[in-house]
């Protein structure tokens, strides 16, 4: 099983900008479809971003469509999450997650609900805050 380990955290201003990396150990990060999750104190964990385990499709929640961009780059087995005009709504911790996808029919997909992952980072906290 792959294990998961999220960076880069930390208490940002409004409209400021930020990127999250989740570097796997284990297991290649190839192997997976990854996605980006948060949950901000007295919420439900939610779905932020998804990326297919080809790399070529992505997938956001309406309220990040056009502010956060999730990446990855396999030879660094590491997935990021760039997070741009930040607002305090965006306050949260931050959870990577992983789906075994090796199947080729499932190269080109993505996953966008938490039950669907295999395995979890232990988050990292963003807060946006002036």
């Amino acid at each position: 099983q792959v294990q998961l380990v999220e960076s880069g955290g930390g208490l940002v201003q409004p409209g400021g900008s930020l990127t999250v990396s989740c570097t796997a150990s284990g297991r290649t990060v190839d192997a997976y479809a990854m996605g980006w999750f948060r949950q901000a104190p007295g919420k439900e964990r939610e779905f932020v971003a998804a990326i297919s385990r080809s790399g070529g499709r992505t997938s956001y929640v309406d309220s990040v469509e056009g502010r956060f961009t999730i990446s990855r780059d396999n030879a660094r087995n590491t997935v990021y999450l760039q997070i741009s005009s930040l607002k305090p709504e965006d306050t949260a911790v931050y959870y990577c997650a992983a789906k075994r996808a090796i199947n080729i029919a499932r190269l080109t997909l993505v996953y966008t609900g938490s039950s669907e992952y295999d395995s979890w980072g232990q988050g990292t906290q963003v807060t946006v805050s002036s």
